[in-house]
């Protein structure tokens, strides 16, 4: 039985991050590095410094999400009248003028999608910091489901820089991104890097420590 539920790990199987072959862990470098003999990349049995770095990416996006949603993100000029607007208010006025399908798109993608994943990391982090053997399948799952949907934050981000770039008729009409942009991007794109610096294999180390 023992053979048959045999790990990757208890094999010395190391998985290369670039090209994903799985090939022994004794081929070692002259640095004492293990190199993949395909496509050259070092080999980790575990991303290293997984928890550190993901750690700090999560609390910087936590940090970035405040300022992304407090200041303004787009400052729209119409006929000489400007007008500044959050993506909580951009929101409220999509709703405000029948256009709901909108206001779910942008509130789904700009703020439950980051908030939910900056949440789902943390459970993540605290579940393997703490040695969690509770239902390890279903916190894979539930990376790999943060994983794939992060990137779809970014639609909002998409659409400032359209509009920033099509509407420039001066005080006739005219689109301009505010600060609150800049914190959004960095949400995105550090909560995407704190998704791929996060490694889920740790997820199932504690349930190989029990089984030994």
């Amino acid at each position: 039985m023992k053979e048959e539920f045999a790990t990757a790990l208890e094999k010395s199987l190391v998985s290369c991050h670039s090209c994903h072959l799985v090939s022994k862990a004794t081929a070692i470098h002259g640095k004492g590095e293990m190199i993949c003999p395909r496509c050259g990349s070092v080999l980790h049995q575990r991303k290293p410094r997984s928890l550190s770095r993901t750690w700090a990416l999560v609390i910087a996006a936590f940090i970035f999400y405040i300022p992304a949603n407090v200041l303004p993100i787009t400052k729209v000029t119409s006929l000489g009248h400007a007008q500044s607007d959050t993506i909580i208010s951009g929101v409220i006025y999509f709703i405000q003028t029948g256009m709901w399908p909108i206001a779910l798109i942008i509130f789904t993608a700009s703020i439950f999608v980051p908030l939910a994943k900056l949440l789902i990391l943390s459970f993540l982090l605290i579940s393997v910091d703490r040695k969690w053997q509770w239902r390890p399948r279903d916190r894979t799952r539930l990376y790999r489901i943060t994983e794939a949907i992060g990137r779809w934050s970014m639609t909002d981000v998409y659409v400032v820089t359209i509009l920033v770039a099509l509407v420039r008729l001066g005080a006739l009409a005219n689109v301009e991104a505010e600060p609150g942009a800049i914190f959004f991007a960095a949400v995105v794109v550090t909560t995407m890097f704190a998704a791929m610096s996060f490694d889920p294999r740790l997820i199932w180390d504690a349930m190989e420590t029990d089984h030994e």
